[in-house]
């Protein structure tokens, strides 16, 4: 079981669902877990009955709402703390310091900040990693109009000073392509459709699945997402 961290107070609940179903159209069983402050999962996953803490299935994914750490999913699922969850992946939403520690959150696992250039964004992402026990490796994924250095170096300015190790690669989602839209409008149909993305934010999806994947090729994961897509009909 690997887990995979998204941190930040940027809205990444369909980033996250997106790069999960990648993951699973290469044969993963994934977990996606949203422990963020609003639980958007809860509004745009559906689910039948809905509690204050619950396990869905969507598009083959189980995504969890309303859990805290990683052993109160184990007891919902009526695993012993001991044994390990049969995920190949869990992929967590967080977007606060609690977080972190609850899901402990380590150097040396695939995390990634996630954020737009709003200063909400930006001030209140940093927020969650104020109080870090020790350094923590991060890649950033950057929300941009442009792709600005000017961004990026802002960003730099905003994080001196706090635990972080930033990686050199980063990782640009368009805001301005049409894909807001197409995202809600695949939010309506209750559906996950690649096609209606624009190809700058699906090759960044697909680039994060590669890194998470490691020994799966780039080829393999744009055969299996075609194979999906010809399969469901989307």
């Amino acid at each position: 079981m690997k887990k995979v961290n998204f941190i930040g107070a940027y809205d990444k609940t369909d980033c996250i669902i997106y790069i999960a179903k990648i993951l699973q159209t290469v044969g993963k069983k994934v977990l996606v877990v949203d422990s963020t402050t609003n639980q958007k999962a809860k509004y745009v996953v559906p689910a039948i009955k809905p509690t204050v803490s619950y396990i869905t299935e969507f598009e083959e994914i189980d995504v969890a709402v309303g859990f805290y750490n990683l052993d109160d999913i184990k007891k919902y699922l009526s695993i012993s703390e001991e044994k390990e969850m049969e995920y190949d992946y869990i992929l967590i939403d967080i977007d606060k310091g609690e977080a972190i520690d609850a899901f402990d959150v380590r150097p040396e696992e695939d995390n990634y900040f996630v954020t737009g250039f709003d200063l909400y964004s930006l001030k209140k992402g940093l927020e969650a990693l104020n109080n870090l026990s020790e350094p923590l490796n991060l890649t950033k994924v950057l929300f941009s109009k442009g792709m600005f250095k000017e961004e990026d170096d802002y960003l730099n300015f905003l994080s001196a000073g706090y635990k972080i190790i930033w990686k050199e690669n980063r990782i640009y989602f368009p805001i301005e392509n049409g894909d807001a839209s197409a995202l809600a409008e695949n939010q309506r149909t209750e559906k996950i459709k690649f096609k209606t993305i624009s190809q700058q934010y699906r090759e960044s999806l697909i680039f994060i699945a590669e890194e998470i994947l490691k020994d799966t090729s780039d080829s393999k994961i744009r055969k299996a997402i075609r194979i999906f897509e010809k399969e469901k009909g989307v």
